[in-house]
């Protein structure tokens, strides 16, 4: 590991302008390439105090040995620069967008002399107009099969042309009309190559013109009684219009645009794009990243701009760029657009009308692929086994942590505080072992001593199990039930981890030692920076950026956390809904139902005699008086006032306020849950919701 200041450059020498700089490696490996507006102030920026750098900005500094630099004229000639760069070496810690499939285009060769149409996959290759990308190839060929009838443009290989001409017989397409066979002379290579130009055309969206200029030749074919010719036309015209029909009107406007989304956690992003031209969707398609850098939204969505367009030129840009955020220097990349272009493009974010309903679509489709994508790396045993090795490495155990138990605490401003357990077993998360948790030990908010209390709970819990089953005295085990299922708390983890840092694992810690558990190891992940503490260090264990011990530990952080905010939302309902009747001994949801829709509400009930309310089906006359003692103690609710006239309303109590649910127990098995809380809206309520 190299002292940053070793290599640091006096302030003097690096210039206040615009430029690239590149740091590298003991080998002269290029590590990282940046772009600045002003080089003095931002690599200035990577050589202050180690402890106020994030962590992967402090692992690449600590593995350079070296920085160099070269000055541009303008902010675009920057951003040029850092891109062919990035191309050029390959730098470990940039982002770099793979894709996660090779996505077919539909391809035409115009910088050939008979123009082909074809499928094309991989790099592009110069001359050739290529739309798309496509899901599917299959997709291609039957719109390829439609057009076909009305632009014969060749689709044919080199060998079955030549083949062709030598012979001067056509393949079947020439003799069936869906090739104009140039192979033998049927087209002048202009007449060919002007088909090919009207092919590109209709794919690029100019597809009203063509379609009325043909609804016009047929017309006039059948007013001069060429029925044969207008019957022909008017068949290439339900051609196009079916293939139209393929890809839906998403804008009205006939926009050419590309839209693009991401759905991003500490680790990884995931960027979607559609391709829309002529207000109709022609290709999609995705990438997924890992953050090796410190980087903003802005900065993932400038990297998908030079990724998307950084080999493009012409109309393959088009006029109009939709983001969910923008760079941080948004002129320079306009202007490096509309350099590729030829022309003015458009970068911003929607904010109404369709183009933001898009945008939303795009957005869930990002979110999906990023879904996918943890699932698909989540369920691989060979990942698996290696987290938890990478995991009982950094940790310092003495064997892989088969089974993790992760804590989380949730409230709301210090109201309805409650708990999560979740457990996860070889990696792989166990759901009829979660477990959630009302603090009772004290009133208001505090992170830690909740930690400290749950803690304790659940692993006095533990021991007196193995008390209860003996095992404590003769070994035997006694962790099931009759039936064979296992006991609650029954089962010790070799790992608990806490959602927080340096307090809260002290907390859990100390909670073990009170209880005289010394054979559970206990760590925390701190959500900010993704660091791992351990009980007693002043430094956190900093997991390698690609560690999948990491990505572990913060798929079991996250699980606890919705598992924690949806127990809580849903105790947090229960009481917005609480009514009198729930204080009724014995009186279940069944019986409230049949009360309220016999008397029509919680006014009408409590002005009923109990002779009345025994005449309900199932109310005994014990419950009917528990039910008018209950009423009676409760106060009622405030009669409503009208705040423009003054009038008191008359109080109509909402019948499903009669309908609350009495408070779940203190310690519950997971059971149903509800939605599960999106990582994006916990963490805007992180702040007052926890």
């Amino acid at each position: 590991m190299a002292d940053p200041s070793s290599y640091r450059p006096k302030p003097g020498q690096i210039p206040d302008s615009p430029g690239v700089y590149k740091f590298r490696d003991e080998h002269r490996r290029v590590i990282y390439v940046g772009k600045a507006k002003s080089l003095r102030q931002r690599l200035a920026s990577y050589f202050q105090d180690l402890s106020g750098l994030h962590p992967r900005t402090r692992t690449m500094v600590t593995t350079a040995a070296s920085v160099e630099w070269t000055v541009v004229s303008t902010e675009v000639e920057a951003l040029q620069l850092e891109y062919s760069w990035i191309k050029e070496f390959d730098p470990r810690f940039n982002v770099k967008y793979r894709d996660d499939k090779s996505y077919p285009y539909l391809a035409v060769t115009m910088n050939e002399q008979f123009p082909r149409v074809q499928v094309m996959r991989g790099q592009k290759k110069k001359g050739v107009r290529y739309f798309g990308p496509y899901g599917h190839a299959w997709a291609i060929r039957d719109t390829v099969d439609l057009l076909l009838r009305v632009f014969p443009v060749r689709t044919c290989s080199a060998g079955v042309f030549k083949n062709a001409a030598r012979t001067g017989r056509p393949c079947l397409l020439g003799y069936i009309g869906k090739c104009s066979a140039p192979c033998v002379e049927r087209v002048s290579p202009e007449e060919h190559r002007e088909l090919a130009e009207e092919f590109c055309d209709f794919m690029a969206g100019r597809t009203g013109t063509y379609i009325r200029r043909l609804e016009s030749r047929m017309t006039d074919a059948a007013e001069e009684m060429e029925y044969e010719r207008a019957a022909r036309l008017r068949d290439d015209i339900e051609a196009l219009k079916k293939a139209m029909e393929k890809s839906a009107v998403v804008l009205a406007d006939a926009t050419d645009a590309d839209l693009i989304a991401l759905a991003e956690d500490e680790l990884e992003a995931a960027v979607q794009i559609f391709h829309v031209r002529g207000g109709r969707v022609r290709g999609q398609r995705g990438w997924v990243t890992d953050k090796v850098e410190a980087v903003t939204t802005g900065d993932l969505v400038e990297h998908a701009l030079q990724q998307l367009y950084g080999e493009e030129t012409g109309d393959s840009v088009p006029k109009e760029v939709l983001v969910p955020a923008l760079p941080e220097l948004v002129e320079p990349v306009q202007e490096w657009l509309a350099e590729r272009r030829g022309s003015n493009v458009s970068l911003r974010i929607p904010q109404r009308g369709d183009k933001k309903a898009l945008m939303e679509t795009v957005q869930r489709n990002a979110l999906q692929a990023l879904g996918l994508h943890k699932t698909k790396r989540a369920s691989d045993l060979t990942t698996r086994s290696r987290a938890l090795e990478e995991i009982a490495e950094a940790l310092d155990l003495d064997s892989a942590p088969l089974r993790i138990e992760c804590y989380d605490i949730s409230h709301l401003q210090g109201d309805d505080v409650v708990a999560s357990m979740v457990v996860f077993e070889d990696g792989l998360a166990r759901k009829s072992e979660y477990r959630r948790f009302q603090i009772k030990g004290f009133e208001g908010q505090d992170d830690v001593r909740s930690m400290h209390e749950v803690i304790t709970r659940r692993f006095r819990r533990y021991i007196a199990e193995k008390e209860k089953t003996g095992e404590w005295a003769d070994g035997e085990t006694g962790l099931t039930e009759e039936d064979g299922r296992p006991k609650r708390f029954a089962y010790p983890p070799q790992l608990v981890v806490v959602d927080g840092g340096q307090p809260q694992v002290a907390a859990a810690k100390r909670a073990l030692d009170e209880l005289g558990i010394d054979d559970i190891a206990v760590c925390g992940l701190a959500k900010r920076l993704e660091e791992v503490w351990v009980p007693g260090e002043d430094d956190p264990v900093v997991l390698p950026r690609t560690s999948e011990g990491l990505y572990l530990l913060q798929r079991v952080r996250d699980e606890a956390h919705r598992f924690a905010i949806t127990y809580q939302r849903a105790k947090r309902a229960r009481r917005f809904r609480a009514s009198p009747l729930d204080d009724v001994p014995g009186l279940g949801e069944t019986r409230k139902q049949a009360l309220i829709k016999h008397f029509g509400s919680v006014k009408k009930l409590r002005s009923a005699t109990i002779d009345q309310i025994c005449e309900v089906p199932g109310i005994g006359r014990k419950t009917a008086e528990a039910i008018t003692v209950a009423l009676a103690q409760a106060a009622p609710a405030a009669p409503a006032v009208n705040t423009a006239t003054g009038e008191i309303m008359e109080d109509t109590e909402d019948t499903e306020d009669a309908t609350g649910t009495t408070d779940a127990e203190s310690e519950t098995t997971a059971g149903s849950t509800g939605e599960p809380v999106s990582a994006g809206s916990s963490d805007e309520r992180r702040g007052q919701e926890r």
